[in-house]
C-alpha cells in the first residue's frame, strides 16, 4: 500500500498520455529503451512513473542529443530526444497545462495547437499579402537555444497554482544533454527542441513576449505566428522598418533574444498592380515561397498575383527523398509492394505542398516516374535498355488502375 500523494495526479490521464506517446512513436532516449520494450512491462512501468510523479520524486534523465543537418548546409539543429517513460511524464504535465494557456493565446498563433496547423498560417498570409504591401520575414537567432528559463517559468505560474507542474518544468528545463560520447552538457537556458513539452512552453513564452505585446503596441498590424516562424503584415515601407526595430528591441528585452540580421528581412509584395522595385520580392514561411505567379481568372484570362507554392528547398527535399528510395534496385518487389512503401509519404507532400499553387509540385514527384522506369528495365529481362517500351507498360499499368501510386494523380507516367 502506498501512503498519500504529495499531488493529485490522475492514474487515467497517465494511461492517456503513454498512448498518445505511443502514436507518435519515436526514438529511444538515452537509456535505449524502445516502447515496444517499455510495453513489456507496461503496467508496473505507468505505476511507477504515476508514483513518482505523485510524489514529487520524478527526476528527468538527460536528454539524447542528435545533431540534424540544416538544409542548404547551414550548420546543424541540436535536438533532444527525452527516454518513453520522459515523454509520457512531460504529456502528462502538458495535458494539465494545456487546457489553462489555449483560450488565451492568439487568435494568429498556429504552431503546435489544436484545430490549427501550418497550412492555416499559409492561407492567412496569402489573403494579407493581397491586402497589404509589405511584409516583415522575422528569424529570431536560435530560439529554442536561448528562453530564458526565468520568463518561461514566470508565464507558466501565470496560468496554474500547481506546484508539480512548475516543478517538473523547472527540472526540464534544467536536465542536462547527454552527447554520443556520454559526456553531459548542462544549460542554463534554451529548451530542446524534440521533446514534448517544448512547443507549449515556447508557445506561452511567445505570446508573452510578442503576440500580447504586438496587439498593445500595433494593434493594426497584423502577423502569423507558427511557433518562432513569423510574419508581419505593414501599410508601407516606413512602417515595416519602424516595427521591425520595435520588435527588436522587446525580443532583446525578453532574455537577450536577437533577431538574425541575415535572415529577417523586409519583403515588398510584388504582383501585377504592385510594380514598385525592393531589395526583396519574396519570402519563404513554413516550406512555401510567396512571391509574383502567374494566375488563371475565371474567365480564363491570366494575371499576375503575389501567390505561395512550395519552396526550392522543400522541393530539394522531395527530390532527395526519391532518390534515397532507390526504387529501380528493388527489382525483388512488386509494384505494389512499391507503391505500399511509398504511397503515405507522397500522399503527405501532396496534401501539404499541394494545397497552394498546386502546378508547382509536378516538378518534384515526377522523378518517381523515371525511377520506375529503371525498375521496369530492370526486372523484365526483355525490356532491359528499352525505355520507351518500359515507359508503355506503366503507361498501360496507370490506365487500368490510376490509383495505384499516389503522384499519379499529378503527373502520369
Amino acid at each position: 500500500m502506498s501512503g498519500p500523494k504529495s499531488f493529485d495526479i490522475s492514474k487515467r490521464v497517465v494511461y492517456e498520455a503513454y498512448r498518445k506517446v505511443k502514436a507518435n512513436s519515436g526514438a529511444a532516449g538515452v537509456d535505449g529503451e524502445s516502447i515496444a520494450q517499455f510495453e513489456q512491462d507496461l503496467n508496473g512501468n505507468l505505476y511507477k512513473l504515476w508514483n513518482r510523479l505523485s510524489s514529487g520524486s520524478y527526476f528527468p534523465p538527460p536528454v539524447r542529443m542528435v545533431e540534424i543537418a540544416k538544409p542548404g548546409g547551414r550548420g546543424v539543429r541540436v535536438l533532444g530526444v527525452p527516454t518513453v517513460a520522459d515523454r509520457i511524464a512531460q504529456t502528462v504535465v502538458a495535458m494539465y497545462l494545456e487546457p489553462l494557456v489555449e483560450p488565451v493565446f492568439h487568435s494568429d498563433s498556429y504552431g503546435y495547437r489544436p484545430q490549427r496547423s501550418a497550412l492555416d498560417a499559409v492561407g492567412a498570409c496569402r489573403q494579407r499579402c493581397w491586402r497589404t504591401d509589405w511584409v516583415i520575414d522575422l528569424d529570431i537567432q536560435g530560439f529554442f537555444d536561448n528562453l530564458d528559463h526565468d520568463l518561461v517559468l514566470k508565464a507558466v505560474a501565470h496560468h496554474t497554482d500547481q506546484r508539480w507542474i512548475l516543478l517538473y518544468v523547472q527540472r526540464w528545463l534544467n536536465a542536462p544533454l547527454q552527447q554520443q560520447d556520454g559526456s553531459l552538457v548542462a544549460w542554463d537556458r534554451g529548451s530542446p527542441q524534440g521533446s514534448v513539452i517544448s512547443p507549449l512552453l515556447a508557445n506561452l513564452f511567445m505570446h508573452y513576449a510578442f503576440d500580447a505585446w504586438m496587439g498593445r503596441t500595433f494593434p493594426a498590424v497584423s502577423f502569423e505566428r507558427y511557433c518562432d516562424d513569423v510574419v508581419v503584415h505593414c501599410r508601407s515601407e516606413a512602417e515595416a522598418h519602424q516595427v521591425r526595430d520595435a520588435i527588436a528591441v522587446r525580443l532583446a528585452e525578453c532574455g537577450g533574444l536577437q533577431l538574425h540580421p541575415d535572415k529577417t528581412r523586409i519583403v515588398y509584395c510584388r504582383d501585377g498592380k504592385r510594380r514598385g522595385s525592393a531589395k526583396h520580392t519574396a519570402l519563404t514561411f513554413l516550406g512555401y515561397t510567396f512571391r509574383s505567379r502567374k494566375v488563371r481568372a475565371r474567365d480564363g484570362s491570366y494575371f499576375f498575383s503575389f501567390n505561395p507554392a512550395i519552396s526550392d528547398e522543400a522541393a530539394k527535399r522531395i527530390r532527395a527523398q526519391i532518390r534515397a528510395w532507390r526504387l529501380h534496385l528493388r527489382s525483388g518487389s512488386t509494384l505494389q509492394d512499391l507503391a505500399r512503401t511509398i504511397n503515405p509519404i507522397v500522399r503527405g507532400w501532396i496534401a501539404y505542398y499541394g494545397r497552394f499553387y498546386k502546378s508547382a509540385l509536378v516538378f518534384s514527384p515526377k522523378g518517381i516516374n523515371e525511377y520506375l522506369m529503371r525498375w521496369t528495365m530492370q526486372k523484365y529481362k526483355r525490356m532491359r535498355r528499352r525505355r520507351r517500351r518500359a515507359r508503355q507498360r506503366l503507361v498501360v499499368v496507370a490506365r487500368h488502375d490510376p490509383g495505384l501510386f499516389a503522384h499519379w494523380q499529378l503527373v502520369k507516367p
